[in-house]
């Protein structure tokens, strides 16, 4: 616990004491956001606002874990992927950057690199830490033998939470307190299960989540960018894979999950019918669109993301 704690700790203040010095640096090499046009026009205001903070985060989080880790394999592979992903939402940034546009590599190119990690992690996974490959239904004390399908279950959590993590940052401090809350579950969750390196990993990403906020929350001073949303949700992607919360994930990261699924329902019915259900998506940019403050969305979604968390830790604390 002492490890968790420190380890937290180290991240969240190294996040706060640098965070000065690289938006000021940020600002220096014109590193700002660029905004969508068919987004909510209160958003234009924020436009070159400093971005790709998730390499402030990222560089956090390495420092301090790397410091403390036993390393074994199950943090060792969060950690590469959550590091990897970082690294593709930094080349996606830096596109974008470049071009001056808001738009980023191309999908393709996304899903194949994204394919590459989840190819590490199952390889991690199954021949190191030696994962059988099941999918755990942890709510009616089950598993299911996936066999040679098990990597694609992979690549469907790793690619389906950064997607889901990367929409959700759309207001200010939304993608880094959800990632924090869900981050704290999986302290939990793997500390219960005796795995105290993963803990503690779980630990410095939350603690560098909340030290990020501190300068991320509305009025936003600075964004993480694609580095920080892929980084995140391939982290916590990893960690439901390593403590086999595959199918809890879904609670543990309800917001996330609303949050695609808005915009998968929208796509389609749009598709179908031509028209669409929300004012706009992904869901959070409906309720600004309905006037609601930016604060009043996120907390409001901050509070329904503490609650899917801790149900979902229920149903993981039952079933062991």
């Amino acid at each position: 616990m002492g490890r968790i704690l420190f380890g937290g700790t180290a991240a969240l203040l190294m996040c706060i004491f640098l965070s000065p010095q690289f938006i000021r640096a940020a600002r220096r090499r014109e590193f700002g956001q660029q905004i969508r046009e068919d987004g909510p026009q209160r958003h234009l205001l924020k436009a070159g606002t400093p971005t790709m903070g998730g390499l402030l985060l990222f560089t956090s989080v390495s420092v301090a874990f790397l410091v403390l880790t036993e390393f074994e394999w199950r943090s060792i592979g969060v950690f590469g992927v959550a590091i990897s992903c970082a690294l593709l939402g930094l080349a996606d940034d830096y596109t974008k950057l470049a071009k001056r546009r808001s738009l980023g590599l191309r999908g393709r190119t996304k899903l194949l690199l994204t394919a590459v990690i989840s190819a590490g992690l199952w390889l991690l996974a199954e021949k190191k830490a030696h994962l059988p490959p099941t999918l755990a239904l942890r709510f009616v004390d089950h598993s299911v033998y996936l066999g040679p399908f098990y990597p694609v279950l992979i690549y469907l959590v790793v690619a389906g939470t950064t997607s889901a993590v990367n929409l959700t940052d759309g207001l200010d401090g939304l993608a880094a307190g959800s990632a924090a809350i869900v981050l704290l579950a999986y302290i939990a969750i793997a500390f219960i299960g005796q795995h105290y390196d993963l803990a503690m990993l779980a630990g410095c990403l939350a603690g560098a989540c909340i030290g990020f906020l501190w300068f991320n929350a509305f009025p936003a001073t600075i964004f993480m960018g694609d580095t920080g949303s892929l980084g995140l949700g391939g982290a916590i992607a990893a960690l439901a894979v390593m403590t086999k919360t595959e199918v809890l994930l879904i609670l543990i990261g309800c917001i996330f999950v609303l949050e695609a699924l808005s915009v998968l329902i929208q796509v389609i019915s749009y598709r179908a019918t031509g028209r669409r259900v929300f004012l706009m998506a992904p869901i959070h940019h409906h309720f600004e669109l309905k006037a609601w403050s930016e604060m009043k969305i996120i907390v409001r979604f901050w509070i329904i993301a503490s609650v899917g968390a801790a149900i979902g830790f229920a149903i993981f604390r039952q079933s062991i």
